[in-house]
């Protein structure tokens, strides 16, 4: 008799917990799929904002996933707290969790205070195309803890914030102009002035290669073989490549018309008299 009221007390408490638990349970469900709702709609309308505002791509990017990111904090804390764990208790656990967290999340702490520093002083932004950490491409997107580059074979290279901040960044759309140093070989029974004629009347020919200022040729260089020729213009970013690969081709053309060899490294065979 006394085991049958020893198991009715536990039934009786078991379903008292429930009726305590199970309302609180079914609200936090509740309650984190409706958060999961509101978050979505909130980013929605804030890439609305931005699209009509038309602000800095960079600056779009980075505060959208830093919104995103805070508002599912704040939920999970909303759900923690619904399911009975007290704001105070949820405080201590949150802080003693907080150095070890922070320990072991040194880098990715590092990658959004980098993404910050990115952000402030603006060294590059979406759209331009660079060369970091041994990586050239075009910024396709700024996060809060990484950079995607699109590179020149249309994949996607992820680099860490933290290295892009504190390591050397070359931007090539930074400045409207860009320099190409173009280096050609003559023979040494060539004429050069009539070489370097040629190599400025093709940068005068070429209506991308800026006249401003003025395209320059030299000598560099007394080679072993050859009288290298060094040709520098100047072209917009737009532009530069098409530029860069016209002057290579019409300096082989026209220097194939005028009888200006392009010495080329040769094996000479002798046939010896044992032969």
């Amino acid at each position: 008799m006394k085991e049958l009221e020893n198991y009715q007390k536990y039934v009786d408490q078991a379903i008292e917990w429930a009726f305590g638990v199970i309302p609180n349970l079914i609200l936090a469900i509740v309650i984190f799929f409706i958060g999961l709702w509101v978050i979505k709609f909130i980013n929605k309308m804030t890439r609305r904002f931005f699209i009509k505002k038309d602000y800095d791509e960079t600056l779009e990017t980075f505060l959208q996933s830093f919104i995103s990111i805070t508002l599912k904090i704040l939920l999970f804390v909303l759900v923690i707290t619904q399911l009975g764990v007290k704001t105070s208790s949820l405080v201590a656990i949150v802080g003693a969790a907080g150095l070890a967290i922070g320990l072991a999340l040194q880098g990715s702490l590092a990658n959004f205070a980098g993404g910050v520093l990115i952000l402030v002083f603006k060294p590059f932004k979406v759209g331009d195309w660079i060369s970091a950490q041994g990586v050239d491409g075009a910024v396709k997107e700024i996060s809060i803890f990484n950079t995607k580059l699109n590179t020149f074979g249309n994949q996607i290279a992820i680099i860490p914030n933290g290295q892009l901040s504190n390591g050397n960044v070359i931007n090539y759309n930074m400045e409207k102009t860009r320099r190409d140093k173009f280096d050609v070989g003559i023979g040494y029974g060539s004429n050069i002035k009539e070489a370097k004629e040629i190599l400025l009347k093709i940068c005068a020919d070429n209506p991308d290669i800026n006249t401003e200022p003025a395209p320059e040729v030299y000598v560099g260089e007394l080679g072993d073989s050859s009288v290298n020729l060094t040709l520098r213009f100047w072209a917009n970013n737009d532009v530069f490549w098409s530029a860069h690969f016209y002057v290579i081709e019409q300096t082989k053309l026209r220097f194939d018309a005028a009888g200006i060899e392009i010495p080329f490294p040769q094996r000479v065979m002798h046939k010896t008299a044992e032969d």
